[in-house]
């Protein structure tokens, strides 16, 4: 009895030990035990420097801004150089207002030294901070200075310095402030450029009615800056011909010009610039004022180089669009909508004459004047070539077509489809989101146009929606009219954490630029 007594002792303190531990020759109990490891437990500020600065990496720079008011340490962290490589101070876009230029002085030599990108408005661009990005910030490679809010510009007549490792460079001009004395300080920095992005007024123009300033001397810029490869100057209300050929005279590394909704632009530079511009890869001329007669004198048969074209509401006849697109050789992505000269034998004269063997992306918007079976044929020889397709805004090209046309797209990786105006008709989503599924699997980016009310699904639509999820891994954006269907995809693709596959028309739209190969320096980003 002793002997269970005795041994039954010894288990309980034996148990006891394990439970609480041993300090020295003294038992410590299990609930003081405990109470170390509570008080020994991790928190957020016992991390290292470098954990802390990798975790305030991921923040949006307003966020970085509010969390350094915690504490001491977090707000050393949020000095650190290496969070601020790349900055907008623009409020609208980054929330972040400096409101002086002397307060952006005192951050350029401690929390900006590493910057590589920066956005500034009008009251920020002065000679002070000017000067101190070309001393302090010598990574600085992009620049974007914002003067279409201004109404007074800074005195530059004392600008000495200005940042002379840019590589890209963007200008939003406004419609009444001449930059020429500022553009003069600057010329002889900014040889290096590569990128040049001029950004005009073109939605104020559409609303105002006066007289055009020509705000920025484009002919004096275009000797400045002899190495460009992209030229982007989108929505210049000035800007015509003459300016086209001033950059092709001086620029013959010239790869990709942009001039989208320069309304005055009319066509007759085109000859000279595509016998000048032998490298040019990439020409955008939307909703310009093209002159049939001036794009057919123009030598298309010899630009070996030219694979991008957006010839978009420009109104070229259909003998134009005859003469024009049979004669360019290798064709690689064509935007042609709007356009009412693009008929079936348009269609069918280019795909019987011209080299499509390189077409892989074609926009077709708003073009009324084709035919499904045009359409039909077309994508029955090219469709699986093509990794983007629109056929949006016409209203006689529905589900139907789509369910013919979608076993041919099995390398589409973006997809527009429908118009937004009501129809009669309605368009049975399931069979299109179910053949998306079966026949699309490399599909990135997916727009429905059609209109709410010309949606039309069954109950049952959940088995369509979990194939078209599970199939397309790649799957980035889906994007349709605010309604029902959206909330039922939405729920479906949430469930499943990929909450941002799903959008609506209002948040977003789909297009094919982004298959255009420089689509990254188009955007300046």
């Amino acid at each position: 009895m002793d002997m269970v007594a005795g041994a039954g002792g010894m288990f309980g303190q034996l148990a006891v030990g394990l439970a609480g531990g041993f300090m020295g020759d003294q038992l410590i109990p299990g609930n003081m035990r405990m109470s170390q490891k509570m008080s020994t437990k991790p928190t957020i500020d016992s991390l290292p420097d470098k954990v802390l600065l990798r975790i305030f990496s991921y923040l949006p720079h307003k966020e970085v801004v509010e969390n350094s008011l915690v504490n001491k340490k977090w707000h050393m962290i949020a000095q650190d150089p290496r969070l601020w490589v790349f900055v907008s101070l623009r409020p609208d876009i980054s929330g972040l207002h400096v409101e002086r230029a002397e307060t952006l002085t005192k951050l350029i030599p401690t929390k900006f030294k590493e910057l590589k990108y920066l956005e500034i408005t009008t009251e920020l661009i002065t000679p002070h901070v000017l000067q101190d990005l070309a001393k302090y910030c010598l990574q600085l490679s992009h620049l974007y200075l914002d003067f279409s809010q201004a109404s007074q510009l800074h005195d530059f007549t004392d600008l000495s310095a200005f940042p002379t490792r840019l590589r890209y460079m963007c200008i939003c001009l406004s419609d009444v402030i001449f930059l020429d004395n500022f553009m003069k300080r600057i010329y002889s920095f900014i040889n290096g450029l590569e990128v040049l992005h001029i950004v005009g007024t073109y939605e104020n123009a559409e609303d105002e009615e006066g007289e055009v300033y020509e705000v920025i001397n484009i002919k004096i810029l275009k000797q400045a800056t002899p190495n460009l490869r992209v030229i982007s100057l989108y929505g210049i209300a000035f800007l015509d011909d003459s300016h086209i050929e001033a950059f092709s005279s001086n620029c013959i590394q010239l790869q990709v010009l942009n001039v989208n909704y320069c309304s005055r632009v009319k066509g007759a530079s085109l000859k000279i610039l595509l016998q000048r511009c032998k490298n040019l890869k990439c020409l955008l001329l939307q909703q310009t004022s093209l002159e049939s007669e001036h794009v057919m004198t123009a030598e298309w048969d010899k630009v070996t180089n030219l694979q991008e074209l957006d010839i978009t509401a420009t109104d070229v006849s259909k003998e134009c669009l005859l003469e024009m697109l049979p004669r360019i050789p290798a064709i690689r992505w064509l935007s042609a909508g709007q356009l009412d000269g693009f008929t079936d034998t348009v269609l069918k004269t280019w795909m019987e004459t011209a080299n499509l063997k390189e077409l892989t992306a074609l926009d077709l918007d708003s073009s009324d004047n084709l035919s499904e079976d045009a359409i039909q044929a077309f994508l029955n020889v090219f469709g699986p070539q093509l990794v983007g397709l629109s056929l949006s805004g016409m209203p006689h090209v529905t589900d139907t077509l789509w369910i013919e046309i979608l076993p041919k797209l099995s390398n589409a990786r973006i997809l527009v489809l429908g118009c937004s105006t009501r129809m009669s008709v309605k368009v049975h989503v399931d069979h299109l989101i179910d053949g998306i599924a079966r026949h699309c699997s490399k599909v990135e980016r997916v727009e429905f146009r059609w209109d709410n009310d010309t949606l039309r699904f069954s109950d049952k639509n959940q088995k369509a929606i979990d194939l078209i999820r599970t199939r397309c891994t790649k799957l980035q954006c889906f994007v349709l009219s605010d309604g029902r269907l959206y909330e039922i995809m939405r729920g479906n693709f949430e469930r499943a954490d990929r909450k941002a596959v799903v959008r609506t028309t209002i948040a977003c739209r789909v297009t094919l630029h982004y298959l255009l190969k420089h689509y990254q320096e188009m955007l300046f980003a």
